[in-house]
């Protein structure tokens, strides 16, 4: 119930935003993608900031943090079974 709770809230939040910046919703495709996007960088300030303060390169706080699989996902192919042969294991 908590994890509702919150996103009604976060939802509520994002309302009040586009209300003061005058942008209606559903907002146009550009924007929208483009608030998406602050809405991902914006989840990754916390944990990044957390390893700079402990004392490591952006780099590697980067990376530890493990923000591009959260940015942009597992690619294409990148964690793809081999897709089996069908005419293995056909009893002929």
């Amino acid at each position: 119930m908590k994890m509702y709770l919150l996103s009604a809230g976060a939802g509520l939040l994002v309302g009040v935003v586009y209300s003061l910046l005058h942008v209606r919703s559903p907002a146009p495709p550009l924007v929208a993608l483009v608030g998406l996007l602050g809405i991902l960088v914006g989840e990754q300030i916390v944990p990044v900031g957390q390893k700079l303060m402990a004392g490591l390169s952006p780099a590697v706080a980067w990376a530890e943090a493990k923000c591009a699989p959260h940015l942009f996902g597992a690619l294409p192919g990148r964690h793809a079974q081999p897709k089996p042969d069908p005419t293995e294991g056909a009893g002929s």
